[in-house]
C-alpha cells in the first residue's frame, strides 16, 4: 500500500485509538492528539500543488477485487486536491476550535473524535477515489459518520430526529447513485471514472443514459441539500457547532458538488444535464435564501443560507457545462461559470466556516442563539463582532471581500443564458437571472440580520442565560484565520488562480484541455459598467429597503400550513409509512409457520417460472432419460397418494404416519438409484423426525377448524402443486440444457488420487467441500447455543417468578 493510500486511511486508522487516549489521559484534552492528524494530512497534500498546477496527476492502485473490476485507485488531480485541502485544512481549524468549545470533563470526547475522524477519512476517500464502487463505500460512510455526529447529543429528541432525517434522505440518494454506477459500468465495462470519461460518447449513445444521469444526480442532490431534499440540513443543526462548521461549510454538503463536478465530463454533452442542474440549483438558491430570512435561531439562518449557497454553486456547475458547447467562443466565456463555482466553493468554506464558529461563540458565551434575545454584543465581544461582519458581508456579496468577486461572476454567468441557443428556452430562460437576482436580495437581507440583530441595537443582557463576554483566545483563532482568508482572497484573489482554481477547472474540462484550449483564470474587482454590476447595486438598494421594512412583509411566511410544507410532508410520510408497515405486518404475520412457507414457496416458484419463460428455457428433451421400472411407478404412486392423503387427515397421528411413509419411500428411491449413503441418511433423518413428532404429539395443538375447511385444503393443494410442478420443470430444464459436463466426472477421476478415499460422498463432504461442512457445523453450533440460552433464560425466569409468588415466612 502506497503512502497516498495510507494518507487517505490515516483518520480511519487513528480513530480506534482515540477512546484509549481519552480514558488514559484525562488531564489533556483529546482534541490535541486528534489535531495532529488533519495538520499532517494538510501538509502532505499541500505538497501536491506543484504537481497538479503543472497539469499532472498522481495515481496509485491497490488491487482489491480485480476479478470484479474493483480496486482502490487513489487519484489526485486538481479537483481532488482542492477538496482534500479543504477537508484537512478546515478540519484542522475545527478540531482546534472544538478543543475550547467542548468541555473535556462533561463531554464524551472519545466518541466525538472517533466520529469526526471517521467522517474525515470517508470524505478523503470520496474525493480521491477513481473507482466508483470504492467511492460509493466511502460515500455511505460519510452518511453513517454524519448520522453519529449529528446525533452526538443523543439525549435530545431533536438531535435524534435530525440524525435520522439526514440518514434517511442521504442514504436514499446514495442507493440511487449506486444504481447509476451499476448502469454506467454495464455500458462501459469499468467502474473507473477515467474510463467513463474516455468512453463518454458510448455512454451518450446508450438508451440508459438518462436513467444513469438521473440516479447520479439524485445522489448529488440529496447530499448537497438541493430542493426538495434540503430539509435534512436545518435539522442537522442540532449537532455541536464544530460539527456544523465542518459538515455544512466545507465537507459533507460539498460531496454532492464534487460528484457533479467529477461526473460533468461524462454527462455534460447532454443539454438535459446542464438545465437540470442549473434549474435545480437556481431554485434552491432562492428557496434557501427566502426561508433563511424568517429564522430566529442563528444556526437556523446559517442552515438555510448554506442551502442557498450550495444552490448557487450547483447552478454555476450547470451553467458551466455550456462551455463544452461553445468551444472557442469569446475565449469560452461560459467557462467563467465553472471558475466561479470553484472559487465560490473556496470562498463559502472560509466565510461560512467563520460564521458557524462565530455563532458557536455567541451560544457558548451567552447561552442562546435566539436573535430575539440577542443584541448589543458589539461592545462586549468586539473580536467576534468583527468576524461576524466580515463573514456576513462576504456572504452578502459586498466588496472588498471574496464573496463579492464570486457573486459577480455568478451574476455574469446567469446573464449569458440568453446566448445559449443549442437548447430552445424561449421566454423561460429569463427566469434564471431573475430568480438569481431575487435570491441575492434575500441573501443580502439575512446577511444583515446575522450581525445587526446579534451585535447591534439595544442590549438585552437580562434576557440571556449567561453574562456575555468575549471568548477565550483559543476559540477565536480558528474563525479569525478564516476571516483573514476572506479578506486576503478578496484583495489578492489570483493567489489561488493557477495553484488551485485552474487545475480544478481543467479536471472538469479534460476534453477541452486535450484539444488545446487554455483555461484562463484572472479574477479582479473592476469589470466596468456591466449588467452584473448594476444587478449588485439593485440588490443592495432593494435589500436595504426590504430590511428596514421587514415587519411589513414578514406575514407572507405564515400563509402556508405546516402540513403542506416539505417538512410536514416528510413527517406525514413517516407516520403514514409506519402505520402502513404495521398494518401490512399484521396481515402477513399470522403466527402460523405454514403461512410463511406459502409466501416463500409462491415467491420462489413465481421467480423461477418467470425466469424460465423470460430466457425461453421451456424446451425439454427426454431422450437421455432412463426407462422407468414398474416398481418405480408403484413407489411413485405411494408417495403421491400419501402426500395427498395428508391434506385430508383430521388428526395429527395419521398425518405424522403418512409423512413417514413419504420419507421412507424416498429412501427406497435412493436404494433403487444406487445411492446407499443417501438412503441411510434419509432413513435416519426420517426415523428421528417421526420419533420426535410422536414424542411431542401430546403437546401439539389440535387441528383448527380453519385447517379442515375445504377452502383451506384447496389452497394448500394449489400451493403444493405449483411448487411440485416448478421443481419438476426445473429438473427437466437442467437435464435438457446442459452446457457443461457434470462435475461428478471430476470427482470420479480425482477422489482417490487427491483425497485417498474410496467413498466419493464422504470425500466430497470432508475434503472437496470441507469448508461447507465446517460452516454448517458452526451454524448448527450457534443455533444450539442460542436454543440452550433461551431455554436457560426461560427456566431462570420461571424460577424467579415462582420465588416471588412464594408466601413470605
Amino acid at each position: 500500500m502506497s503512502v497516498l493510500h495510507l494518507a487517505i486511511l490515516l483518520p480511519l486508522l487513528a480513530a480506534p485509538f482515540i477512546p484509549f487516549l481519552f480514558r488514559a489521559l484525562k488531564r489533556i484534552h483529546t482534541g490535541w492528539f486528534v489535531l495532529i492528524v488533519p495538520v499532517v494530512l494538510f501538509v502532505y497534500f499541500f505538497r501536491f500543488i506543484g504537481i497538479t498546477s503543472a497539469g499532472d496527476v498522481v495515481t496509485e492502485t491497490v488491487e482489491w477485487m480485480p476479478s470484479l473490476g474493483i480496486n482502490f485507485t487513489a487519484y489526485v488531480d486538481g479537483l481532488g486536491l482542492l477538496f482534500a485541502l479543504l477537508i484537512t485544512g478546515i478540519g484542522a481549524l475545527v478540531v482546534l476550535y472544538s478543543i475550547y468549545y467542548l468541555n473535556k470533563d462533561k463531554e464524551s470526547l472519545g466518541h466525538f473524535y472517533v466520529y469526526l475522524l471517521l467522517f474525515m477519512g470517508a470524505m478523503l476517500g470520496v474525493v480521491l477515489s477513481d473507482n466508483m464502487v470504492v467511492m460509493y463505500m466511502f460515500w455511505e460512510l460519510t452518511s453513517i459518520s454524519s448520522f453519529l455526529l449529528i446525533g452526538y447529543w443523543y439525549e435530545k429528541e431533536r438531535s435524534r430526529y435530525g440524525a435520522r432525517k439526514s440518514m434517511l434522505i442521504t442514504v436514499f440518494g446514495g442507493l440511487s447513485m449506486l444504481g447509476g454506477i451499476v448502469i454506467l459500468e454495464s455500458i462501459v465495462g469499468s467502474f473507473s471514472i477515467r474510463d467513463m470519461v474516455a468512453n463518454q460518447a458510448v455512454i451518450a449513445d446508450s438508451p440508459f443514459f438518462i436513467a444513469a444521469m438521473i440516479l447520479i444526480l439524485l445522489g448529488a442532490f440529496t447530499k448537497s441539500a438541493q430542493f426538495p431534499f434540503h430539509i435534512w440540513l436545518p435539522d442537522a443543526m442540532e449537532a455541536p457547532t464544530p460539527v456544523s462548521a465542518y459538515l455544512h461549510s466545507a465537507t459533507m454538503v460539498k460531496a454532492g458538488l464534487y460528484l457533479v463536478a467529477r461526473m460533468s465530463p461524462v454527462f455534460q454533452e447532454s443539454p438535459i444535464w446542464l438545465w437540470t442542474i442549473a434549474a435545480v440549483g437556481t431554485f434552491t438558491l432562492f428557496w434557501g435564501s427566502f426561508n433563511a430570512v424568517k429564522q430566529t435561531d442563528l444556526k437556523g439562518i446559517l442552515a438555510f443560507s448554506t442551502v442557498s449557497q450550495l444552490g448557487l454553486i450547483m447552478s454555476l456547475l450547470g451553467l458551466g457545462a455550456a462551455a463544452l458547447h461553445y468551444d472557442g467562443m469569446d475565449d469560452n466565456i461560459y467557462m467563467v461559470a465553472t471558475i466561479a463555482a470553484i472559487f465560490h466553493l473556496i470562498n463559502h468554506a472560509t466565510f461560512k466556516g467563520s460564521l458557524f464558529m462565530m455563532v458557536g461563540i455567541v451560544d457558548h458565551e451567552t447561552g442562546t442563539r435566539d436573535i430575539r434575545k440577542l443584541g448589543g454584543l458589539m461592545t462586549v465581544m468586539p473580536i467576534t463582532f468583527t468576524i461576524a461582519v466580515i463573514g456576513s458581508l462576504s456572504m452578502a456579496g459586498l466588496p472588498p471581500f471574496n464573496g463579492f468577486l464570486s457573486k459577480e461572476m455568478f451574476l455574469k454567468a446567469t446573464t449569458k443564458v440568453f446566448s445559449m441557443d443549442f437548447f430552445a428556452l424561449d421566454t423561460i430562460g429569463i427566469l434564471i437571472p431573475v430568480v438569481a437576482f431575487i435570491a441575492s436580495v434575500f441573501t443580502f437581507i439575512y446577511s444583515l440580520i446575522i450581525f445587526t440583530r446579534t451585535f447591534m441595537g439595544k442590549a438585552q443582557f437580562d434576557k440571556l442565560p449567561k453574562q456575555p463576554h468575549e471568548a477565550p483566545i483559543g476559540m477565536l483563532i480558528p474563525p479569525a484565520i478564516l476571516a483573514i482568508l476572506v479578506v486576503v482572497l478578496g484583495f489578492v484573489p489570483n493567489v489561488l488562480s493557477n495553484s488551485l482554481i485552474k487545475p480544478a477547472v481543467e479536471s472538469i474540462y479534460p476534453t477541452l484541455v486535450a484539444s488545446g484550449q487554455e483555461v484562463k483564470v484572472d479574477i479582479y474587482f473592476w469589470h466596468g459598467l456591466t449588467p452584473e454590476l448594476f444587478m449588485t447595486i439593485g440588490v443592495i438598494l432593494l435589500g436595504t429597503l426590504m430590511f428596514y421594512t421587514i415587519n411589513k412583509w414578514m406575514g407572507i411566511y405564515n400563509r402556508i400550513p405546516h402540513r403542506l410544507t416539505l417538512n410536514g410532508m416528510y413527517d406525514g410520510t413517516l407516520v403514514w409509512s409506519n402505520k402502513a408497515a404495521y398494518r401490512f405486518k399484521d396481515n402477513y404475520m399470522t403466527g402460523f409457520i405454514r403461512s410463511y412457507l406459502v409466501y416463500i414457496f409462491l415467491f420462489l416458484s413465481g421467480m423461477m417460472l418467470f425466469s424460465m419463460y423470460w430466457f425461453d428455457l421451456f424446451n425439454f428433451s427426454f431422450g437421455e432419460m432412463e426407462p422407468v421400472a414398474p416398481y418405480e411407478y408403484v413407489l411413485g404412486a405411494v408417495v403421491i397418494l400419501a402426500s395427498i392423503a395428508i391434506l385430508f387427515m383430521r388428526s395429527r397421528l395419521p398425518s405424522i404416519i403418512l409423512l413417514g411413509v413419504v420419507g421412507y419411500s424416498v429412501a427406497l428411491f435412493f436404494v433403487f438409484f444406487n445411492a446407499p449413503d443417501l438412503a441411510l441418511t434419509q432413513l435416519v433423518i426420517e426415523t428421528v423426525s417421526v420419533a420426535l413428532f410422536l414424542l411431542v404429539f401430546y403437546h401439539m395443538p389440535e387441528i383448527s377448524k380453519k385447517e379442515v375447511r375445504v377452502k383451506f385444503k384447496i389452497e394448500n393443494a394449489i400451493v403444493s402443486i405449483i411448487v411440485g410442478v416448478t421443481v419438476m420443470l426445473l429438473s427437466f430444464m437442467v437435464l435438457s440444457n446442459r452446457s457443461l459436463s457434470s462435475i461428478s466426472e471430476y470427482y470420479k477421476e480425482n477422489v482417490y488420487d487427491l483425497a485417498a478415499g474410496k467413498n466419493m460422498v464422504n470425500v466430497v463432504l470432508v475434503d472437496f467441500r470441507g469448508f461447507d461442512t465446517l460452516f454448517e457445523i458452526v451454524v448448527l453450533a450457534i443455533a444450539a447455543i442460542g436454543i440452550y440460552t433461551m431455554i436457560k433464560f426461560r427456566t431462570t425466569e420461571r424460577t424467579k417468578g415462582a420465588r416471588e409468588h412464594e408466601p413470605k415466612k
